[in-house]
């Protein structure tokens, strides 16, 4: 399944998201983890120490790569230039598994902790500053995502840019559940409302945990805001500040009841139906929306109307 954590810059998303793939992984399940933050602190998040995050490649460092080998052999691509972050595959496409060996995560995917392998979109470089956008980044994250299938009991994992900034590209769309994480706070809460309105008009399914909850005032406070959206409420944890200061970040620490609430937001996604076939129409939809709107009609073109993608046996 795939999983994304958004919500507003503080509110703990990155912290949340590690926390579920660890769970995840520590109950077995295989997990692909991506960082789509403009801050890229997924890594440490996981366990990782600066220097060895400091390593790692990123998606976008292989683009040329990545765009080749999804291409495979579809006649509707003819080159891998020609490839933008919205092509849906097609007939002949390559897609990919969660556990799998591929050029692609060899070259830019990393297992960081047991069971949790990790892609980056990567950090602003000097070349970037003043003329790049970071979407140019979360790109390759999309078009990876756009070839993914996933099959029952793997988690793919994505900690997402702050507040609403994922509307600005079709990457929201590529999600079987969307986890907004909310602190007991106003302006928490108004993004929320914001990503609410937003995920509306598109069908996303979103589900909302509450997180940094104090007391039952807190608690109080976002079950009136959020409503039926809040699914669980992660309370302070000595655990999470003692990983911040340096100690393991592994979950055999955590507290009972926020572990809890990380095992409710796994059955929550195991309990979304998967729609290949929606999948697709998304991501159909999307690629005529950039293709109308600033790549060129032409590439509508690339669409293989009779396509749907579908995890096959290992």
């Amino acid at each position: 399944m795939k999983v994304a954590f958004v919500g507003k810059g503080g509110s703990g998303k990155t912290t949340c998201a590690s926390l579920f793939a660890l769970r995840a992984a520590a109950a077995g399940a295989p997990v692909l983890a991506l960082d789509a933050d403009i801050n890229q602190n997924l890594a440490v998040a996981l366990g990782a120490s600066e220097e060895d995050a400091a390593g790692l490649p990123t998606l976008p460092g292989h683009l040329g790569l990545i765009k080749e080998w999804l291409r495979g052999d579809n006649p509707r691509i003819p080159s891998a230039d020609q490839m933008i972050k919205t092509t849906p595959p097609g007939r002949g496409s390559r897609l990919l598994r969660v556990v799998e060996d591929n050029p692609v995560y060899d070259a830019a995917v990393r297992e960081v902790v047991p069971c949790v392998r990790l892609g980056l979109a990567g950090a602003f470089d000097e070349a970037d500053l003043g003329v790049a956008c970071f979407h140019a980044k979360t790109g390759a994250v999309e078009l990876l995502l756009g070839h993914l299938v996933d099959g029952p009991g793997e988690y793919v994992v994505v900690d997402m840019t702050a507040g609403a900034d994922a509307f600005a590209s079709g990457l929201f769309t590529r999600f079987d559940l969307t986890f907004l994480v909310c602190e007991p706070t106003l302006r928490s809460v108004g993004v929320y409302r914001q990503y609410a309105g937003y995920a509306r008009d598109f069908g996303v399914r979103l589900a909302v945990v509450g997180n940094k909850v104090a007391d039952d005032a807190d608690a109080a406070f976002l079950r009136d805001e959020v409503g039926d959206d809040l699914l669980g409420l992660l309370g302070r944890s000595a655990h999470v500040r003692a990983g911040d200061r340096g100690a393991p970040r592994d979950v055999a620490g955590l507290e009972e009841a926020n572990a809890t609430v990380l095992d409710d937001l796994r059955a929550a996604v195991d309990a979304v139906p998967k729609d290949w076939e929606r999948y697709q129409a998304d991501a159909v939809a999307m690629h005529l929306r950039n293709a109308r709107a600033w790549a060129g009609s032409a590439l509508a073109e690339q669409i293989d109307p009779d396509f749907v993608p579908a995890p096959v046996p290992l």
